[in-house]
């Protein structure tokens, strides 16, 4: 375990674009809570998309966090580092036979959907996978075509009750006063989530579910946008035996015309503001700290 012993929080940026308010609200967030329950903040630097995330925005990200006064205990947590952890963790759901080998493109899975008329969605809005390689047998793939590795979400979800002897899965969510309220979750409602990329030998919700756990995080506070894939979450820590966070899921901040902040709208980068001569203590008054 890499955090303390008493109450951590992180955050948690991707290095693939600059940063804007919403990640500095985020930031500044979890500075207030950690201070509050005399916990430990930690820096975890999300990059496990290789292609996308580079050096220079890193760079630029510790720049502003240092600008904008948040200060982390410890040395970051590199996620690009870590593939081998994360392997090993997917091999024990192979192990388990809870994966599968799935070589189907986005555009398959619209095709099929298409041609079934099967338009299910996600909680995100992305079609749900029809389990076209579900069945397919791993010693007749396709030419040595490169393959993403997908979770049964039937059979998984069957293990967790049975670890959990039937009880339901649940998180624990806070609000601002901290107050904890315990809420189902539904993690079929994803599907067969992918858990190793065809590019990358990892996922998103595979390397932040591990990292929470081997970090000793106590409380995640992090966007609303967010809060539907904690199920996803809560389901593998129950499945690896992780202890589970308590969770507080923030608004998120949006622009004048009611859009969220995000790099690829090209939402006004801290770095902007900054060279325009707001000051942190600017930034921070408007953000509410």
């Amino acid at each position: 375990m890499l955090g303390g012993a008493g109450p951590v929080l992180r955050f948690a940026p991707s290095p693939n674009g600059f940063l804007h308010l919403g990640h500095a609200y985020s930031a500044l967030l979890n500075e207030r809570l950690a201070r509050r329950l005399d916990g430990a903040l930690l820096l975890r630097i999300e990059d496990i998309d290789v292609t996308r995330c580079r050096p220079e925005f890193e760079t630029a990200m510790l720049e502003d966090l240092h600008w904008l006064g948040v200060r982390f205990d410890g040395a970051p947590l590199r996620q690009s580092e870590r593939f081998g952890i994360y392997g090993a963790y997917i091999g024990r759901l192979t192990d388990a036979g809870l994966t599968y080998r799935c070589f189907c493109s986005r555009s398959d899975i619209a095709a099929t959907a298409k041609a079934t008329g099967e338009m299910r969605r996600d909680p995100d809005g992305a079609l749900l996978y029809p389990g076209t390689c579900r069945c397919r047998s791993d010693a007749h793939d396709p030419a040595g075509r490169p393959f993403a590795v997908r979770l049964h979400m039937a059979k998984a979800t069957r293990q967790a009750a049975a670890l959990t002897g039937g009880a339901p899965l649940t998180m624990r969510a806070l609000d601002a006063a901290l107050h904890v309220e315990m809420l189902a979750v539904d993690p079929l409602a994803w599907g067969d989530i992918v858990v190793a990329r065809k590019e990358t030998p990892t996922s998103y919700h595979v390397s932040v579910t591990v990292d929470d756990a081997q970090q000793g995080v106590t409380h995640v506070a992090r966007g609303r946008d967010l809060e539907a894939a904690t199920a996803i979450h809560r389901l593998l820590q129950t499945l690896w035996g992780f202890p589970a966070p308590a969770y507080l899921h923030h608004d998120l901040i949006r622009d004048a015309s009611g859009e969220k902040l995000a790099k690829s709208l090209g939402s006004t980068p801290l770095r902007q503001l900054r060279a325009e001569g707001v000051t942190p203590q600017a930034v921070r008054a408007a953000l509410g700290f």
